[in-house]
């Protein structure tokens, strides 16, 4: 890996650390909820975001590699980092919420697949035309 995409890792990181905290907490502010939307907000717009570019990149030759990687592995990395979503997962199992737990676990892996397929699809289909 050169020097250029190390740094365009990071840097992607930074920003992704800093847009899932405050996208997090816009959401969890904003909607009254027993289930954590900010994390699933953040995985779900994550996802489709990956879905798009990917499906870009496969069409475009635009964008040098560190570039992609700031994007893919830096911002989206660290934008949609499952850590939280698995912490959550447990604590809800924890305090006894199994069927929140559940739903919470359904609603992030299911959707972000979903979410990172619509987004792929979306560009594709763009390209085909």
């Amino acid at each position: 890996m050169s020097w250029q995409t190390a740094l365009a890792i990071g840097s992607g990181g930074f920003i992704g650390a800093i847009s899932r905290s405050y996208i997090n907490g816009l959401i969890s502010h904003k909607i009254p909820h027993t289930l954590p939307f900010g994390t699933l907000g953040v995985n779900l717009l994550g996802s489709f975001i990956m879905g798009l570019l990917m499906a870009y990149f496969m069409y475009s030759t635009l964008f040098p590699t560190h570039v992609k990687s700031f994007l893919t592995t830096g911002f989206l990395g660290a934008l949609t980092t499952y850590s939280t979503f698995a912490m959550e997962s447990f604590l809800l199992f924890n305090g006894g919420s199994i069927l929140l737990a559940l739903t919470n676990m359904t609603l992030n892996v299911v959707g972000s697949v979903l979410m990172a397929g619509s987004g792929y699809y979306i560009v594709e289909s763009l390209f085909k035309k």
